[in-house]
């Protein structure tokens, strides 16, 4: 007798992930998670995102002062929560600061106009032994980029806690860097699929650990800026928690899966005596982008792990 995965063109896990998709967004009537907070509309100068962070990850590791609240995201991925919150939007009063490249590869799909788009992965501010963008360098290109542009709005957007795991000498994080283009998977591709061994423990402890790598060039940031800043997150991670309606066990942060594991994120709030009169200005971000060589654009997701999940 045929087995399931024997009869079906796909993995029984990723018609899983389909099913449970089409739940959360209505047979795909829904670009994005609707209950999810509109981060423009908050009270913020600054506002800085960790990659990957839940909120219960965040609150473990924490460091910062401040007041602290769960928010829900508009987005279970990066890409879908750029184009939840900035879609459509004239932000000519912002600064985007962002060490992840995934705004640039869906620019044509968000239709955005930042004041200026500061692309910290693109050339200089890569590491290419880590193969990231450091915490380090975010925060000083973030802290370059406030006193260029003391009455804009700064949205700052690090790598971590999202991998490679700086730290670390792990390999599985870094194997489809090896792999020909055709083959190219990332490790949540393995996971989901039963083709790694490591247990959900070990994988929180090193996502932690990135966080706490970057948490204190977080905090240097917050130190600096002489404003409201708030630190959240764009989206969490699935740790082998299953998604419902059907359920099922998944790691990452697959898009349109709205579970609280990829939702619920941290939104701390640091108060300032005195705010910062922010002002629109001319849009320059596209003609800062005309220089970016699409090629280092899919060496650099490639290196982050965007390969096929």
């Amino acid at each position: 007798m045929q087995t399931l995965a024997e009869v079906l063109p796909y993995p029984p896990s990723l018609i899983i992930k389909k099913l449970n998709s089409l739940y959360f967004t209505r047979m795909d009537r829904r670009e994005y998670n609707t209950q999810g907070t509109n981060v423009f509309a908050e009270d913020w100068d600054s506002l800085v995102v960790l990659d990957a962070c839940r909120d219960d990850q965040f609150r473990a590791a924490n460091t910062l002062s401040g007041d602290i609240e769960t928010k829900i995201s508009r987005g279970s991925n990066t890409s879908e929560f750029l184009k939840a919150n900035c879609d459509g939007r004239d932000l000519s009063d912002t600064v985007y600061v962002t060490a992840s490249p995934i705004y640039y590869y869906h620019r044509d799909d968000i239709d955005a106009e930042f004041h200026e788009v500061v692309n910290v992965w693109n050339e200089a501010g890569w590491h290419d032994d880590a193969k990231t963008v450091l915490p380090e360098t975010t925060t000083r290109y973030a802290l370059d980029a406030a006193q260029q542009y003391p009455n804009k709005r700064l949205l700052v957007h690090y790598i971590q806690p999202h991998y490679p795991f700086i730290e670390s000498d792990t390999e599985f994080d870094k194997k489809h860097l090896h792999d020909d283009a055709e083959n190219q998977k990332s490790f949540w591709h393995e996971l989901n699929h039963g083709r790694l061994d490591i247990s959900r423990r070990r994988l929180w402890d090193l996502f932690e650990e990135n966080l706490e790598r970057a948490l204190p060039h977080v905090e240097e940031l917050v130190g600096e800026l002489d404003d409201r800043t708030v630190v959240t997150a764009d989206h969490g991670n699935m740790f082998g928690e299953r998604a419902r309606p059907i359920p099922h066990s998944f790691y990452g942060h697959p898009p349109k899966l709205y579970t609280d594991s990829l939702v619920r994120v941290p939104w701390l709030v640091q108060q300032a005596d005195e705010r910062r009169e922010i002002v629109s200005g001319e849009s320059r971000a596209n003609a800062d982008a005309d220089g970016i060589d699409d090629e280092t654009v899919s060496d650099r997701l490639a290196d982050l792990g965007y390969v096929e999940m």
